[in-house]
C-alpha cells in the first residue's frame, strides 16, 4: 500500500490552544498515531501526516475538529480524544444513511444524546421505529444508558405514561438473600447504571417524585409474571441472566402502545452452570421476526474509558485461545437494526 502524505496547518498558531491539542509530551498525537495507523510530524501549527490516504484524511478531519473544540475552552483528555477517534473511525452515517442527524438525537430535559458510532445510531434509529429491540454486547457501549435515554425521551413526549425498569435478581457470584430488605431492596444497587442515567436526564428530585408515583416502577424480574404493561416504556436490563423461560414470560408481557428494549452481553452469564441464558436462545428463536430490532456491539463500539474497550479485546483473543468448543456468535453480519 503507498504512503500518502499531508501537510496541514492549524489557524490561528496559539501555543495553548496547540498544547491542549498535543497532549502532555504529545500523548494525543501518540494515540492518534496508534489508533489510525499515522505518522504525525509536527512544528508548531504544522503538522504532516503520513499513511495511508484514508488515515490521512481521518487523521487531518479530527485534528481540525479537535483544534475547533480547544476553541471553546475545551479541555482535551485521552478519553475526549478516544471517542472523538470512534467517531472518526465508525461514523454515524457510515452505514445507516442517518448521517448523525437531527433525528437521531434523543432529546431529554437536561441533556441531548448524539450517538456515536454507526452501531449506537443503529440502535437509537431501531428504538425509534420498533416496538422491541435488544442490544447485545460488551460493556462500555451504551446499550443501557441508550435505552434509559429512549424511555426518557418517550414519556416526556407522551408516547408512553410509565417507565418500567426490569432486571433479573442473578449477579456475578453474589447471594442476595444475604442482603438486607425485600426482593425489591436487594437489587436495588444492582440497577444504579440506570438510576444515575435518570437522574443526569432529569434531574434527581423529578426522579424521585415519578418513582413515588409509579411512574417510573423498579420491578424484578421475577414479578413480571402473569402482569400485562400497557403504554410503557420497559427496559429489561443484564438480560443475559435470564433464563429461557423468564425470557419468553417477559417478552410476553408486552401490551398495547407499549415499547420494550432488552439489552445483555452474553459474554458475561452469571446463572448456575447448564442453565440457558434466555439472550442466547432469543437471538436465534426471534432473529428475522418482522418488527423485533438486534442490534450487535462489539468492542469497536466502547465509548466508556479506552482501557475497556483494550480490556474487552484482551478476553475475546482468550477466551478464542481456550479450547471449550464454545465460540462467541459472529456478529459482522447480525446488525438488523440497520436494514
Amino acid at each position: 500500500m503507498s504512503t500518502y502524505t499531508l501537510d496541514l496547518t492549524l489557524d490561528p498558531d496559539d501555543s495553548l490552544r496547540l498544547s491542549n491539542l498535543c497532549g502532555q509530551f504529545n500523548e494525543h498525537i501518540r494515540q492518534i498515531e496508534k489508533m489510525l495507523a499515522l505518522t504525525i510530524r509536527q512544528r508548531g501549527n504544522w503538522f504532516q501526516l503520513s499513511g495511508s490516504k484514508s488515515a490521512v484524511a481521518d487523521g487531518s478531519r479530527l485534528l481540525e475538529s479537535l483544534y475547533l473544540a480547544t476553541e471553546q475552552g475545551e479541555l482535551l483528555s485521552s478519553g475526549v480524544i478516544h471517542l472523538a477517534l470512534q467517531e472518526i473511525t465508525n461514523p454515524p452515517g457510515s452505514e445507516t444513511g442517518t448521517g448523525g442527524s437531527a433525528e437521531t438525537i434523543i432529546r431529554t430535559p437536561r441533556l441531548s444524546i448524539k450517538p456515536r458510532g454507526k452501531q449506537q445510531a443503529a440502535y437509537v434509529k431501531g428504538m425509534e421505529q420498533r416496538d422491541l429491540n435488544f442490544a447485545i454486547g460488551p460493556a462500555g457501549t451504551g446499550k443501557t444508558y441508550l435505552a434509559v435515554a429512549g424511555a426518557v425521551q418517550a414519556l416526556v413526549n407522551e408516547r408512553v405514561n410509565r417507565i418500567v425498569l426490569v432486571r433479573p435478581a442473578v449477579e456475578a457470584g453474589e447471594k442476595l438473600g444475604f442482603l438486607p430488605g425485600d426482593l425489591i431492596q436487594k437489587i436495588d444497587p444492582y440497577l444504579r447504571p440506570l438510576y444515575d442515567a435518570l437522574y443526569e436526564m432529569l434531574g434527581f428530585e423529578k426522579v424521585n417524585r415519578l418513582i413515588d408515583k409509579n411512574v417510573i416502577e423498579i420491578a424484578p424480574l421475577a414479578y413480571m409474571r402473569g402482569r400485562t404493561l400497557n403504554e410503557s416504556f420497559i427496559i429489561l436490563d443484564e438480560s443475559q441472566n435470564a433464563t429461557s423461560a423468564q425470557m419468553k414470560m417477559f417478552l410476553t408481557r408486552i401490551g398495547v402502545s407499549s415499547r420494550v428494549v432488552v439489552t445483555g452481553d452474553i459474554t458475561q452469564i452469571d446463572l448456575p452452570a447448564g442453565t440457558r441464558s434466555g439472550l442466547v436462545q432469543v437471538s436465534q428463536v426471534l432473529r428475522g421476526v418482522d418488527g423485533i430490532g438486534f442490534t450487535w456491539f462489539t468492542s469497536r463500539d466502547v465509548v466508556r474509558h479506552r482501557l475497556v474497550q483494550s480490556i474487552v479485546e484482551a478476553y475475546e483473543r482468550f477466551d478464542q485461545s481456550q479450547v471449550t468448543g464454545l465460540r462467541e456468535p459472529d456478529t459482522s453480519a447480525r446488525n438488523e437494526s440497520e436494514s
